[in-house]
């Protein structure tokens, strides 16, 4: 699984016009999920995700959690973080989960950041979304189940 974690002051998912995900403070979650990927990925994942220190302390360093914070999260699946792009002009898309698996880890993932008490806002699986948010910082981390753990 890749999620790309990016740091925001706000953001919000629309589908047809109409907001179906939103948050103030906390982190905006694109997530990919990849042919291979588990359950162990998801709950790895979403550890990492709620754990790691991207929010500034009073000194200015990076030294606090979404969970520290009481932040909350909005997490959108995005199965284009699971392109190959090293041939060609145009991204493969075989290393994509097949969307029945990929809904099941999505929201495992999801269901693990519940789980530890944090407020998870989603988009809506396979649907054309608008995302919209402000990046704070900007701040942004890419994480991958099968690097980072």
């Amino acid at each position: 699984m890749r999620a790309v974690l990016q740091r925001v002051t706000g953001a919000h998912v629309s589908v047809d016009g109409e907001i179906v995900g939103a948050i103030d403070q906390g982190i905006m979650v694109l997530l990919g999920v990849e042919q291979g990927d588990g359950p162990q990925d998801a709950a790895q994942l979403a550890k990492k995700t709620a754990e790691l220190r991207l929010f500034e302390d009073a000194d200015g360093k990076m030294n606090l959690s979404v969970e520290d914070i009481g932040g909350q999260l909005l997490v959108v699946s995005q199965f284009t973080l699971a392109a190959d792009c090293r041939k060609g002009r145009r991204p493969g898309f075989s290393r994509a989960a097949p969307p029945e698996i990929a809904e099941t880890l999505y929201l495992d993932y999801i269901e693990h950041l519940r789980q530890r008490g944090l407020s998870v806002a989603t988009g809506r699986f396979q649907a054309m979304m608008q995302v919209h948010l402000v990046n704070d910082g900007p701040v942004t981390f890419l994480l991958d189940s099968h690097k980072v753990f």
